[in-house]
């Protein structure tokens, strides 16, 4: 048998793309290059003879990203009944959560059917977490959904820990714009923090950005106008005055410095909170040598609930001990170290809060970091333990070669 030809098709180059197709399917080509042949391809034109050279053709929002959605179903259609295997990848639930400002888009658009469409139609379907995977199965009513989750290349400079020095504890929050209510959850314990340990904690928030656009509606025609986002109608905005409770905890001069919403270099090392902008997909991990402790809040929803355990995975590989909800993705690796009867438990890897409890154990687990730096380098050595056995791009990509193998047979 020859080499089994393969057309991957990321959705982007950056985010999705990269830890669902790119990095995967790239590692593959380097590393089973005697097994595969594999093109990593974005803009698929619309015409049969694109496909005569593969076997497989693994896709994940789209196969042909300039034709609508039924031309795309149409040509999953196609490819099976000539005989090619249609892989679809899915790592986020269809629908976002009410409070979503995509929510009421994606419902006018159907855009959950089309996705739910694009999954019962293809041959297999691959994805992040066992979680979600029962819950693809139970809609589809299927048993060809296998998972493999999200890795690391190991290798790759912006996850080999290099971590910065800093006479503060720094507790560091990395993620994207649509976890505001994630972030909420954090509020009343970093006031609590604040008021009891101002001087030697740092809070640190990753990725902040301001590009975005706003979409006007004249009441009068109906007519919609887009513009640029003022910096106060960010999503960023409203992490930072959570992060720096109501800026309450800084001096006026830095204020008045961080309401320019300019990408100039401060001294702020020293400052309660600093504010670190966002980097391009390949740097971005690199913020976690920024901070000493990751927070991991999630609200208790069913889109979150079928999230990856990313975060998990960034923080074990650079070494961060983490304070996580109790809750989804987050029970899959994390075990607490603290028991119910508030002891210490040699197996957990973790500090893990409850969603009752949230309005305390938040703050009672940042002050366990806080006073105990043992306890610090132990959860972060246990976490990387766990997540560099599992998660390495070598260990899943062994798994999905065999996969891809099978399914060839």
């Amino acid at each position: 048998m020859g080499k089994i030809k393969i057309l991957a098709i990321p959705p982007d180059m950056y985010g999705v793309g990269k830890f669902r197709i790119i990095s995967p399917y790239k590692h593959l080509q380097e590393n089973y290059g005697d097994d595969f042949h594999i093109d990593i391809k974005r803009e698929i034109p619309n015409v049969d003879s694109e496909f005569d050279n593969y076997d497989i053709i693994i896709m994940h929002s789209f196969i042909h990203i300039m034709e609508n959605p039924q031309v795309n179903l149409n040509r999953i259609y196609w490819l099976k009944e000539k005989g090619k295997i249609v892989i679809a990848d899915i790592d986020d639930y269809w629908l976002p959560e009410r409070s979503s400002p995509l929510y009421v888009n994606f419902l006018e658009n159907k855009i959950p059917e089309r996705k739910l469409n694009i999954i019962k139609a293809a041959t297999y379907v691959t994805t992040t977490t066992p979680i979600f995977q029962k819950t693809i199965k139970a809609i589809t009513k299927k048993d060809n959904v296998f998972v493999f989750p999200n890795a690391i290349d190991e290798y790759e400079e912006q996850f080999i820990p290099k971590p910065t020095a800093s006479p503060k504890i720094r507790f560091g929050y990395l993620a994207g714009s649509s976890h505001e209510q994630d972030v909420k959850i954090l509020k009343e314990s970093i006031a609590n923090i604040y008021s009891n340990y101002k001087d030697v904690v740092q809070f640190v928030l990753c990725g902040f950005d301001l590009r975005g656009k706003m979409t006007e509606i004249n009441k009068q025609t109906g007519e919609k106008r887009q513009r640029d986002i003022k910096p106060e109608e960010s999503v960023w905005y409203r992490y930072e005055k959570i992060f720096t409770n109501e800026y309450r905890v800084l001096d006026p001069e830095y204020i008045k410095f961080l309401k320019l919403f300019k990408e100039t270099e401060i001294n702020d090392l020293q400052m309660p909170y600093r504010r670190i902008w966002t980097r391009e997909i390949n740097r971005y991990a690199l913020n976690y040598n920024l901070f000493d402790v990751s927070l991991a809040p999630l609200c208790d929803t069913p889109f979150n609930s079928q999230k990856s355990q990313l975060k998990v995975i960034e923080s074990g590989f650079h070494k961060k001990p983490i304070i996580a909800s109790d809750s989804g993705p987050y029970q899959i690796d994390l075990i607490n170290c603290i028991d119910k009867g508030g002891n210490y438990n040699e197996k957990g890897n973790a500090l893990l809060v409850q969603h009752p409890k949230d309005h305390k154990d938040w703050a009672k687990h940042m002050k366990r970091l806080i006073d105990n730096p043992n306890l610090r380098l132990d959860l972060g050595e246990k976490l990387h333990e766990m997540v560099t056995s599992k998660y390495t791009l070598n260990i899943v990509n062994k798994n999905r070669s065999e996969f891809l193998k099978s399914i060839s047979e």
